[in-house]
């Protein structure tokens, strides 16, 4: 049984001497040369190989089980036909020494009847199963019609069904080997998943281990035949997973939690800031201060400048030759960390940000740690660095297009089907000019779509590349306060070793990768913490008053910024789940974070549109709907980002290659008017609404009695001032009561809690409250004792929203504020003090008497009485706490 009989045909056409393949380097290159899938060649000789050891373990238990076979055959069967059947079935599926002519068929059945036997039942499993019916030519049993072979497998059937089990099992050997058929007729990944669960303790940790890798190596190449994961809807965040492991919060500075971003992709911005002013804005140096003003003015604190870096030169030339002439290369694809010189390099930099400064604006750059462009400098001096092999995965790459690169130590070549799309490969090929050495570098990669094709892959694993990485970050920091880091999640640890070191059985995320895995013991000791909490540590220690900025997805938020210490991460459930209207999941998302621990949902950040993503505009429209979300983003604690021409109106999406836009578009003025409205004043009026520490997301119940997940209710707090946010992100109608809040996490007690309106603003027990929407720049009147009673009763409208901010109170004294509040009746109106005044001409009680005075002069006494009205416009006259 350990003879793994092919078909002559197969071993003559094919080079095949057994179906077992060492490694899956050689299983590709086989069915490279059959044109069959190498996965299934793959998985096939391993189920092949577990079956033969079930057998043998079965037989060392009954050892007279196949003589016994043969007998029953003998004596069921002609034995004559029995003898040409085995006879057949060793010239066509010849064992070694007869395929090479050094021995005859009919000397090696001497002695060897029992086992051929074996062989022709394992022959009959593999024609019988569906899943390997591609495969069949490696072990048609057609050759042997002819014969008794049909006649034989049925009576060995009926023989073996009446035999004893394997073990305690109840299973006949029949049973057993024909078990992974039935389970899963059309998948050999199927099968083999079957053998591994079932039969795993008897085969031993070794042989688990091999068909774990194996099962990565079939999900690995399912990946590479189709295009990668998909999107899909946006998960709701959750925390119960292991890696929350310890709360190390990255303290704020004074300024971080009021930060506006807001980005630019730095190229467009350039063109489109020459056609507005009538001049070539070439470099940094050259934006107008005018353009600052503007951005200071609406309550931007941080500019993202996109694309800043010396890009890839490469990146370019493969734009170029694809047909797109006026690309540059890739924001993404990067030669090194130096300011573009085009842009006007380090001093053009300097001078913007000085000037940037003096408005009260702070420059963010990008950075992309995961890998650098395919003949960046570090290709070039360090190879060694980037994930790479000395021979290339796959039989089916070829390279012969051209040198990419300029460099004069080495070549740079991309494999030939990027150019006709019909594949995307995993490496390029690196070859030393000198030497001719050859290098293939892993491009830089997710796991959910196809490779990068312009980037080269770093290897964390290797402790001087990680070194170089954070001395490139240290680097960056010191001209740039805010560093966002692209793609994040990808280098924490699970990531690394899930993308490029799986563990047996959890590969499949980059083909080829599965076979240069590691154990977990094994990955531990390459990478023993974390990459990016070492990152926040040593940027804390060497640069302070950086803020720290990963876009994470994957459900890592919380992880990022609580245990990794980031300041923000991204929330991409904001923008996806708002737009959609997936109003109950993304109010699950905040209740889940509040639940958990109120200080993650001040780390958010939040936005409607990113530079992979359609633009606002055609995500939310520019009426209502658009309006509302942008005010959830600039009222939610957190940092509110805004895309590059989200304000404008613009609907091009622009690429990360883009070097001017390609469409003549109109700034929407009318969006622009609605900013200046609506959006600006509250930019002003942050720091109100920026902490965690005061926040209160609150049921919105309907008078029916249920709670309407379609409302967005929410209120915080700032020393003396307030604010309370309500929105209805639905077309439709609403209405009910904000009075209790969901519950949230009381770090002090340990204990979920919920709290009232009336306590989250903090309000007095008696008196009045007086307050205004934002909205409408109307004003509304409340007596303080319903509030803490029954809260505040709201109608709604479609995409309908209420900011009520400049809270204040009055004591009513002689019932004349309850007489207003009467008369309004709930309603708004433009100044309730104005109402007052109507309905209370301001008196003044002057009573004069002629009095002499001690040296007989005479003066007027006047008692002066304050009325309610001017209390109020006192209170109204405080001034709000400087931002």
């Amino acid at each position: 049984m350990n003879e793994y009989h092919l078909s002559r045909h197969a071993r003559q056409q094919y080079a095949l001497e057994r179906l077992i393949f060492p490694d899956v380097q050689q299983a590709r290159q086989v069915a490279a040369r059959m044109n069959v899938s190498a996965a299934d060649l793959y998985a096939l000789g391993l189920i092949d190989e577990v079956l033969r050891v079930l057998m043998r373990h079965y037989v060392s238990e009954h050892p007279n089980v196949l003589g016994q076979a043969a007998s029953f055959l003998d004596q069921t069967l002609d034995p004559d036909h029995v003898h040409l059947t085995q006879l057949t079935f060793t010239n066509d599926f010849p064992p070694e020494a007869v395929y090479r002519g050094q021995m005859e068929a009919e000397k090696y059945l001497l002695n060897r009847r029992e086992a051929v036997l074996a062989e022709l039942f394992l022959l009959h499993l593999h024609n019988a199963n569906p899943a390997a019916s591609k495969l069949e030519e490696l072990f048609d049993d057609q050759p042997l019609m002819p014969t008794a072979y049909t006649a034989l497998i049925e009576r060995l059937k009926t023989f073996l069904a009446q035999q004893p089990g394997l073990g305690s099992g109840h299973e006949s050997l029949a049973e057993m080997l024909t078990a992974p058929l039935r389970v899963s007729p059309h998948s050999l990944a199927g099968q083999l998943e079957y053998l591994t669960q079932r039969w795993g303790d008897l085969l031993g940790p070794d042989f688990v281990q091999r068909l774990l890798r194996g099962l990565d190596f079939v999900r690995e190449e399912i990946r590479r035949g189709g295009t990668g994961g998909a999107s899909g809807a946006a998960p709701v965040l959750t925390f119960e997973r292991s890696e929350i492991e310890y709360e190390r919060f990255s303290p704020d500075q004074e300024w971080m939690p009021r930060l506006v971003l807001i980005a630019k992709n730095t190229y467009v911005w350039l063109e489109q800031l020459s056609r507005k002013y009538g001049r070539w804005i070439r470099f940094l140096s050259d934006i107008p201060d005018e353009e600052l003003d503007i951005l200071a003015q609406r309550g931007f604190t941080g500019l993202w400048l996109i694309g800043l870096w010396e890009r890839s030169r490469a990146s370019q030339r493969i734009k170029n030759w694809l047909g797109d002439p006026d690309a540059v290369a890739s924001a993404y694809s990067l030669h090194a960390y130096e300011i573009a010189a085009d842009l006007g390099g380090w001093p053009a930099l300097e001078n913007l940000r000085a000037r940037a400064w003096q408005r009260g604006i702070r420059l963010s750059a990008d950075m992309v740690p995961n890998h650098m462009g395919i003949d960046s400098e570090w290709v070039m001096a360090h190879p060694e660095w980037f994930l790479s092999l000395p021979y290339s995965p796959f039989p089916t790459y070829s390279f012969t297009s051209g040198d990419l690169s300029d460099d004069p130590r080495a070549g740079i070549i991309l494999e030939d089907h990027y150019y006709d799309r019909t594949d995307a490969a995993v490496v390029f090929k690196r070859f030393e000019r000198a030497t001719g050495e050859e290098r293939y570098i892993y491009h830089g990669n997710d796991g959910t779509s196809m490779p990068w094709n312009d980037t080269a892959q770093l290897d964390y694993s290797k402790a001087e590349v990680r070194e170089a990485v954070i001395q490139t970050i240290l680097h960056v920091a010191r001209h740039f306060p805010i560093i966002r880091f692209d793609a994040a999640m990808t280098l924490a640890r699970k990531h690394i070793q899930r993308l490029w070191f799986p563990e047996p059985g959890q590969g499949g995320a980059i083909p080829s990768r599965a076979e240069h895995g590691m154990t977990r013991e094994q990955f531990d000791a390459a990478l023993p913490n974390e990459f990016w909490r070492e990152v926040v540590d040593r940027v804390a220690a060497e640069v302070p008053d950086t803020l720290l900025l990963a876009e994470a997805f994957w459900l890592m938020e919380g992880y990022f910024v609580r245990t990794l210490g980031m300041h923000r991460v991204y929330n991409s459930a904001f923008m996806h789940m708002l737009r959609d209207e997936d109003n109950a999941k993304y109010r699950q998302v905040m209740k889940n974070v509040l639940e958990f621990d109120p200080q993650v949902i001040k780390r958010f950040v939040n936005f409607m549109n990113n530079p992979d993503e359609k633009t606002a505009i055609e995500q939310f429209g520019d009426g209502d709907k658009y309006f509302g979300v942008c005010t959830l983003m600039c009222t939610l604690p957190g940092l509110p980002m805004f895309g590059h021409g989200q304000i404008e109106g613009y609907r091009e999406k622009y690429g990360m290659e883009f070097r001017k836009p390609k469409w003549d578009e109109q700034v929407n003025e009318g969006l622009v008017r609605g900013h200046e409205w609506r959006i600006f004043p509250l930019l002003h009026r942050r720091r109100v609404f920026a902490g965690s520490e005061n926040f209160l997301l609150y049921d919105f119940y309907a008078p029916q009695g249920y709670v309407n997940e379609d409302v967005f209710a929410y209120s915080n707090r700032l020393g003396e001032e307030r604010g309370l946010v309500v929105y209805h992100n639905k077309y439709a109608q609403a209405s009910g009561w904000v009075k209790t809040s969901v519950a949230f996490m009381d770090k002090a007690s340990g204990k979920l809690v919920q709290q009232s309106l009336a306590e989250g603003l903090a309000l007095p027990r008696d008196g009045y409250a007086i307050f205004t929407d934002y909205v409408t720049r109307l004003e509304y009147i409340r007596p303080c004792r319903e509030l803490w009673e029954k809260g505040l009763f709201v109608s709604l409208g479609a995409y309908q929203c209420h900011v009520f901010l400049d809270w204040r109170f009055v004591n009513d004294e002689n019932g004349r504020w309850a007489e207003v509040c009467r008369a309004l009746n709930g309603a708004a109106i433009p100044s309730v003090q104005a109402k007052f005044d109507e309905m209370f001409a301001a008196s003044e009680a002057v009573d004069v008497q002629d009095t002499k005075g001690k040296k007989g002069s005479s003066r007027k006494r006047a008692t002066s009485k304050r009325t309610d009205a001017q209390r109020v416009r006192k209170a109204k006259a405080k001034k709000p706490l400087a931002d």
